[in-house]
């Protein structure tokens, strides 16, 4: 899964990737070299996960509620 590019990939799929890559990094069985580029995708990896996660919880956050506290719609969420 490496050759996929993170933007691309789903919530799902980079939070999979990034346990592959901790995985690798504490067996600790990876060149030096190796490691490092395991560190810089594992950082970009996290940074798309959580992105992935505040826009989730934006929509979450914005969807409103009727007088019975049933969903009804969503309004903007302001600061954006």
């Amino acid at each position: 899964m490496t050759d996929i590019d993170v933007e691309s990939m789903s919530f799902e799929q980079a939070l999979k990737a990034l346990e592959d890559v901790v995985g690798q990094l504490e067996r600790g069985d990876v060149p030096l070299e190796d490691s490092i580029g395991l560190y810089e995708r594992g950082a970009k990896l996290k940074a798309h996960c959580e992105a992935k996660l505040r826009d989730a919880e934006e929509k979450v956050a914005a969807i409103t509620l009727d007088e019975n506290g049933q969903p009804n719609g969503h309004k903007p969420v302001e600061g954006l």
